[in-house]
C-alpha cells in the first residue's frame, strides 16, 4: 500500500477523534500550543540550580534541538507536504497555522530534543517526558497541522540527535570548563547585587 495513502488514513484516525471527542479538544490545543511555555520554565529553572549535572543537561538538550533542526530542514528539503488542513478537506483544524512545509514537525523535533536529553539525563519519573513528548506528536496531528508521518520523523530525528549529544558532549572539557567560568561570574554577579 501507498505510504501517503497510510498517512493520510492514520491523520483521519486521529485528527477524527476530535469530532467525535469534542471536549478532548480544549486540552489538545493546550498541549499543541503551550506545553513549549511549561518546556522553558523548566529549562530555566534546571539552568539556575546549583547543580552542574543539570547544566550539562540543559546544554546537551539545546545542543541536541540544534542538531536536529539541523537535521529537519534538510530532510524538509528532500520531501515537501503542506499541512492536512491545506491539503484534505473535512480536517478538524483546531488552531491556526501559516501554510507551509510541514515535514517533519519542528515541535516533534523540539520536544523529542529536549525530553529525550532530560530522560537521559533524569534517573526518577523518566517516563513522563517521553509521554509529554508524545502527547505533544499526538495532539499536532489532533488539532490538524501535521501528519502522522511528520510526528514520527520528528520522533526520530529528536530521538536519534539527543542520544549522540548525550554520548558526546558532557565529555568534552569545553563544556565544565565553560559551566565553571560561567558559575564563576554568576558569583560576582550575585555578590555584586547583594551589595546593592
Amino acid at each position: 500500500m501507498d505510504i501517503s495513502v497510510i498517512n493520510n488514513d492514520a491523520f483521519r484516525m486521529i485528527n477524527n477523534l476530535g469530532k467525535e471527542f469534542q471536549f478532548i479538544n480544549f486540552p489538545m490545543i493546550i498541549i499543541a500550543e503551550y506545553t513549549v511555555i511549561f518546556l522553558a520554565i523548566f529549562v530555566i529553572l534546571n539552568w539556575f540550580t546549583k547543580k552542574q549535572e543539570n547544566k550539562i543537561m540543559v546544554i546537551c538538550a539545546s545542543v541536541a534541538f540544534i542538531l536536529a533542526e539541523i537535521i529537519g530542514k534538510l530532510a524538509g528539503l528532500m520531501h515537501f507536504n503542506h499541512q492536512p488542513f491545506a491539503v484534505l478537506s473535512n480536517t478538524n483544524q483546531l488552531i491556526e497555522k501559516a501554510i507551509d512545509n510541514s515535514f517533519p514537525s519542528d515541535h516533534t523535533i523540539l520536544f523529542f530534543s529536549f525530553c529525550m536529553s532530560f530522560w537521559l539525563f533524569k534517573k526518577g519519573r523518566r517516563f513522563l517526558w517521553i509521554l509529554t513528548a508524545m502527547l505533544v506528536g499526538v495532539s499536532r496531528i489532533w488539532v490538524g497541522v501535521h501528519y502522522p508521518l511528520d510526528v514520527l520523523v520528528g520522533a526520530f530525528i529528536g530521538i536519534v540527535s539527543a542520544v549522540l549529544v548525550y554520548l558526546t558532549v558532557p565529555r568534552l572539557t569545553l563544556i565544565t570548563t565553560f559551566i565553571t567560568k560561567y558559575e564563576s561570574l554568576e558569583k560576582i554577579i550575585t555578590s555584586k547585587f547583594h551589595k546593592v
